[in-house]
């Protein structure tokens, strides 16, 4: 990814990974592995590991740890009601500034 893409990332990861966490609860891992998928391939996993240390103390997700086959219990994080909010107010801003900048968009052709 490029400089600019990365900077954008960056404003918009927390959103995006709370949008995960909307459809099914994940480990740290599975996150990233997801994005990666979905081309995000420059995300690091230490990124979405301080992002969840950050979503969880901000109480956004329920963590539940699960034992794991290789080695020590892995948290998995679910959203809760007030991350739901969170993300809620994630896409109404979403909506407004895709809006904006696609008018702008049209608006410079």
């Amino acid at each position: 990814m490029g400089k600019q893409m990365t900077e954008m990332l960056k404003g918009t990861l927390e959103g995006i990974v709370l949008a995960v966490l909307a459809g099914r609860s994940a480990y740290g891992y599975e996150i990233t592995a997801w994005l990666r998928e979905q081309g995000f391939s420059d995300i690091a996993e230490g990124t979405i590991y301080a992002l969840l240390v950050r979503i969880e103390k901000w109480g956004l997700v329920d963590v539940e740890k699960v034992p794991s086959e290789k080695g020590p219990p892995r948290k998995v994080y679910s959203l809760n009601a007030q991350g739901q909010a969170h993300l809620d107010e994630f896409w109404r801003t979403w909506s407004f500034l895709s809006e904006r900048l696609e008018q702008l968009h049209k608006e410079g052709k």
